[in-house]
């Protein structure tokens, strides 16, 4: 459910990055700081959970299986 729910959020900000096989979004040019912005404010409020600036990392966002992960570490706190 959750991580269904982090798809649609990148859906709807960067379709590419569904599909993007690599290990870094940022540096191959997928996404952008700006949509990593966005996208961080819509995880925040889906899930009601606080992404710390320290998390808004290239590791974090370097594909969809680490922005799943990061969600999942946080939903844990």
């Amino acid at each position: 459910m959750m991580e269904e729910k982090v798809l649609e959020i990148l859906e709807e900000y960067c379709e590419e990055a569904l599909s993007y096989k690599g290990d870094s979004m940022m540096e191959d040019g997928i996404i952008d700081s700006f949509t990593v912005i966005n996208i961080v404010s819509e995880l925040e409020e889906e899930f009601d959970i606080e992404i710390d600036a320290k998390y808004v990392v290239a590791e974090n966002f370097k594909n969809k299986e680490a922005i799943i992960e990061l969600v999942g570490r946080l939903l844990e706190e």
